[in-house]
């Protein structure tokens, strides 16, 4: 296992579509098994396995469902492809509502994408008589889970197979972890401003302005209750989070962090980290490359701030998820 430079609870609970765990839950009785869940993501998440259709007694196999229907979401409805008579809209948005006051410690949710019931976005809805009405919405059970927890880390498993998308999703799921931990701890205006000071150059990466409208934020949080601050906060943080890091914003946090090693390191070993930034910045190494050199200097060089920094492990390192881009 690589060593690892902060503390990760053991497994975090996330919500899964069953039929991503190989389960034959499918309308067809097949099961839709992601090897990125079950071999990479199943090593520090306890899956928390859902299926609605299931859930609410349509067995396996059963009739494929579709939407029908006007938007806004409110106005669609979810029924049968060949039974006119087989509406589930009531009993499916029932139960995304039981899960979700069920699950609400979950730290994140990963669900099963082009589903009518599951996915997150870009399901067809068709008119009465089948035709498609050229506009898409959420799956019926997504939408009334994620308007009841719209904070926590969600994403559907086609887009877990980019590695960027698959460590952005971690790093907001083991975020909302390390805020729901904060609130469990007991919240408090030191707290917030010491949780700020972890994740700055985290949110640097994703958007830097973000950061110095969050500080702004904690800068005047005594002038209010914290817990009103907090919620703010939190609010912002999270949204940020969901800003995939670009190659550039990467670049730019490095070198900030190579700076605080400058007095301590030689010429050589300045230059040689300047040169695997710059190897990082043209797509030469992955991203795992200069990291591993700067935590290998910070040994060397401690430097208390930077080493605290979650930016440099925002996750578990055996997930290998910095290492392919």
């Amino acid at each position: 296992m690589t060593e690892s430079i902060y503390a990760f609870p053991a497994k975090v609970p996330v919500g899964i579509s069953q039929c991503l765990l190989g389960d034959l839950v499918r309308y067809d009785g097949s099961h839709k098994h992601s090897k990125v869940c079950t071999e990479v993501l199943a090593q520090r998440f306890e899956f928390v396995p859902v299926c609605p259709e299931m859930g609410i007694g349509m067995g396996a196999p059963r009739e494929a469902i579709h939407l029908v229907g006007n938007l806004p979401d409110e106005a669609v409805r979810i029924v049968g492809n060949r039974t006119a008579g087989l509406d589930v809209t009531e009993q499916m948005e029932q139960y995304g509502r039981d899960k979700a006051a069920e699950l609400g410690d979950l730290c994140g949710y990963i669900f099963m994408g082009r589903s009518p019931s599951c996915g997150l976005g870009n399901i067809k809805v068709y008119h009465e008589n089948g035709n498609p009405i050229g506009r898409s919405t959420r799956g019926v059970f997504a939408r009334e889970f994620t308007q009841r927890h719209p904070l926590m880390p969600v994403e559907e498993e086609g887009r877990l197979r980019d590695a960027q998308l698959c460590d952005n999703f971690v790093t907001r799921v083991y975020a909302w972890q390390r805020w729901r931990a904060l609130e469990a701890s007991g919240l408090t205006l030191a707290k917030l401003q010491d949780f700020h000071a972890r994740h700055k150059y985290l949110l640097m990466a994703h958007r830097p302005a973000a950061y110095q409208h969050l500080g702004r934020l904690v800068a005047l949080a005594h002038q209010r209750p914290v817990e009103d601050a907090a919620q703010d906060y939190v609010h912002d943080f999270m949204t940020t989070l969901k800003t995939v890091c670009s190659n550039k914003s990467h670049t730019n946090v490095l070198q900030h962090l190579a700076g605080y090693l400058k007095k301590a390191l030689d010429t050589k070993s300045r230059q040689e980290l300047a040169q695997i930034i710059d190897d990082f910045r043209q797509g030469r190494v992955p991203l795992i490359a200069p990291l591993t050199l700067l935590r290998h200097h910070l040994r060397q060089h401690p430097n208390a701030y930077v080493q605290r920094q979650v930016y440099l492990e925002p996750h578990p390192p055996e997930l290998l998820l910095r290492n392919f881009y």
